[in-house]
């Protein structure tokens, strides 16, 4: 006797469409700790604030204009300057990795409130060993081509 087609030993997979299965339970998962964190968290804020038991962390307060700005151009820099470099030497990841040093290192020295010799030695290692390790382990380990 032959077996139904659809019996429970029988796998399909549609190709078109299975890509996107884990990705869907991603969004899904984010949806419901977004919506947590918004009951939990941010409505009892706002109802403190409305009662004037708390203020908003954002208003009346200093800001530091340069750290802000700086890191906005900075981010931005690092962005274009990315497929700049990148095009330089194409399919070797060295866009990336070249781009990535000099944004770490600035951006360290950025928000570095006291600069001795030894935070900023320190900061440029950081700046040089990160971007490295993961240029390797992406580029190498992986096969994943960079910007």
């Amino acid at each position: 006797m032959e077996a139904p087609s659809n019996s429970l030993l029988d796998v399909s997979i549609d190709f078109e469409t299975s890509h996107l299965f884990f990705p869907h339970i991603i969004h899904w998962v984010l949806a419901v700790l977004f919506v947590l964190v918004l009951v939990f968290r941010v409505l009892p804020f706002l109802a403190a604030v409305k009662r004037g038991e708390k203020a908003l962390p954002i208003l009346g307060e200093s800001r530091d204009n340069f750290r802000l700005f700086g890191t906005l151009v900075l981010i931005v820099a690092y962005f274009y300057l990315m497929s700049v470099v990148g095009n330089l030497f194409p399919y070797t990841g060295y866009g990336f990795l070249i781009t990535s040093v000099a944004f770490l290192f600035l951006m360290s020295l950025m928000y570095m409130h006291t600069r001795t010799r030894r935070k900023v030695i320190t900061a440029a290692i950081n700046a040089v060993v990160a971007p490295t390790l993961a240029w390797v382990i992406f580029a190498k380990v992986f096969y994943i081509t960079l910007p």
